[in-house]
């Protein structure tokens, strides 16, 4: 019996993996619309945690299920899918937008919102994080509230970004973040 059992399991993933891609086109429409190339599989885990479970459920795109997304409707995502590495915090109160091919690792926290040092039962209103196009951040990296990262920026691992640094090409690290080296551009 338990063979059966293993055989009809097998069919089934197998099934399922074949036909992932055109399920996922008519269960996630507003996400496969946009030509995204991750794996059906792991697409299909993470619309069931979030649509199913409701584990970040207002996300319209796949998170790692150990991600927290607050305010995803004032998250302008690029070309890539933040929070898809595992562990990040991404906070969209005051909005964050990330250009295109914007990189984001392990348990990096994008925070927009911070609160009030006099009252810490305020929030701070201010300018949405932006990082433009071709950046990488590091894993553990930390961008606080109104930070502007410019093109092709690279923020090492760990690095807690307190200020905006424009000009790009460049790589930043350190607590607080500060100017490393320029980088040539990036190379598509």
């Amino acid at each position: 019996m338990k063979s059966i059992l293993r055989k009809v399991a097998r069919a089934a993933r197998h099934l399922l993996a074949k036909f992932a891609g055109s399920l996922l086109r008519v269960l996630w429409p507003q996400y496969m619309s946009g030509g995204n190339v991750h794996d059906p599989n792991m697409v299909l885990g993470a619309w069931f945690r979030q649509k199913m479970l409701r584990r970040n459920g207002r996300v319209s795109w796949p998170v790692h299920r150990t991600t927290e997304v607050r305010a995803p409707e004032r998250i302008q995502r690029g070309s890539r899918t933040p929070g898809l590495s595992a562990g990040c915090y991404l906070d969209g109160r005051n909005g964050i937008i990330l250009g295109p091919n914007v990189w984001i690792g392990p348990h990096v926290s994008l925070i927009s919102m911070n609160h009030d040092a006099i009252n810490y039962e305020k929030y701070l209103l201010a300018d949405p994080i932006r990082i433009d196009q071709d950046c990488w951040l590091g894993q553990g990296a930390t961008v606080l509230p109104s930070v502007h990262l410019g093109p092709h920026t690279v923020v090492g691992a760990g690095a807690v970004v307190t200020k905006s640094f424009p000009s790009g090409n460049q790589l930043i690290g350190g607590n607080p973040a500060r100017f490393i080296k320029n980088l040539p551009p990036y190379e598509n």
